[in-house]
């Protein structure tokens, strides 16, 4: 039996609106510990300035995460790991049960653009030029964006030849 294992790590870009409320709760934090330290409105400032960093960290948590694909036997699956601490099983998929996979702006996808679908982004969340998103429609009701690495699409293709394109 011969095993195929490829992983495939994918850092996700950090929205700006998540970058700003950080910035923004980061410096609210400093300027309410600030004013605790100094005395001013019986400790008030210091409970919100704990309030403020706990939700930098949750803002922090939730901007900066990270994509793993692991391919073994047939089966690909998806972990989030947030701000490189903490690590989900977010998808599991099978080869078999997949329809297509196909680069996002290729012509094979044609057939499949009018289908209503729930969509999962797992990419990098933003067009590069070229764009190497690919798009896999998985179990008729299904569509995953992905940003995979060449070796990982070749050992898929391996398994699924009609199903795979490169363009």
């Amino acid at each position: 039996m011969s095993e195929t294992y490829v992983e495939c790590l994918v850092k996700r870009e950090p929205s700006l609106v998540g970058r700003l409320v950080k910035t923004v709760l980061i410096m609210l934090t400093v300027v309410f510990i600030l004013l605790g330290l100094i005395g001013a409105y019986y400790g008030v400032p210091l409970l919100l300035g704990l309030a403020t960093a706990a939700g930098a960290y949750f803002v922090h948590l939730n901007t900066y995460i990270e994509y793993e694909y692991l391919y073994l036997d047939k089966e690909i699956s998806v972990d989030k790991i947030k701000a490189q601490t903490r690590r989900k099983r977010v998808a599991t998929f099978e080869v078999d049960r997949m329809e297509i996979l196909a680069p996002i702006k290729s012509y094979h996808l044609d057939n499949y653009r009018n289908r209503t679908a729930k969509v999962a982004d797992y990419s990098i969340g933003r067009e590069e030029q070229p764009d190497k998103r690919y798009i896999m429609y998985y179990d008729g009701n299904q569509q995953i964006i992905l940003s995979p690495s060449e070796e990982l699409i070749k050992a898929i293709r391996t398994v699924g030849p009609r199903k795979v394109f490169m363009d």
